[in-house]
């Protein structure tokens, strides 16, 4: 635990987390139910990502062997990733979209604003806390790649069946049952470009998943 208190890892988790902080501001600020303040959401954001990214920063590198962040990517490892992005992208739109959109329309946006802080929060935030942020906390427990991987994607499935679960409109069992074997093969998909690759390599998977709403409103425009 002491690797959370090195003024190196303090600094970059804090730098990181500013800056998820501050990607997260456009969805808060377009949230038509938010019942706090921009800065009380904001700051509980910059405190709770300094908290997931420390795990990252402590741990990730230290017992994966592998950086965080690679700016020099494989073209091999890059063109699997797009094709991989591609491939989900397009499954989600011709198989589940179109029975999730009706069931739960609140979860798709309506215009390229709503998309784009969608977008960004989903990188900049939601990535870290189902993903990124729990390996490296397995990791650091199990020091088993394996066992990190398969628990960081079942505590993503658990996420979404809690929320789902609590929500006033809760989805069907159908639906329900296929957006968690969704959730647990994107979870295992992002970490396998996120350990060959690094977090870059990721969230491009998760950008491109995304950017299918793009062609939608393209294609209506």
């Amino acid at each position: 635990m002491r690797q959370l208190a090195r003024t190196d890892v303090l600094k970059s988790a804090m730098t990181a987390a500013a800056i998820s902080s501050l990607l997260c501001l456009p969805r808060l600020w377009l949230w038509p139910t938010r019942k706090y303040p921009l800065w009380y959401l904001e700051a509980l954001l910059f405190l709770g990502g300094t908290v997931l990214w420390a795990f990252v920063f402590a741990w990730h590198t230290q017992y994966t062997g592998r950086p965080v962040f690679r700016l020099k990517m494989e073209a091999a490892i890059m063109a699997l990733a797009t094709a991989a992005g591609i491939a989900a992208a397009v499954v989600l739109a011709v198989l589940l979209d179109p029975a999730f959109r009706m069931a739960a329309p609140e979860d798709y946006p309506k215009s390229f604003s709503q998309w784009l802080a969608m977008t960004l929060f989903s990188l900049a935030f939601t990535q870290v806390f189902l993903v990124i942020a729990p390996f490296a906390w397995l990791m650091r427990l199990f020091r088993n790649q394996t066992i990190a991987t398969v628990l960081t994607a079942v505590f993503g499935v658990c996420v979404a069946f809690v929320r789902e679960h609590s929500s006033p409109l809760p989805l069907p069992g159908e639906l329900l049952t296929k957006l968690l074997v969704f959730r647990a093969i994107s979870s295992l998909v992002s970490l396998y470009f996120y350990f060959r690759g690094g977090a870059i390599i990721a969230w491009w998977f998760v950008f491109l998943t995304l950017s299918r709403h793009l062609v939608e409103f393209w294609s209506h425009g």
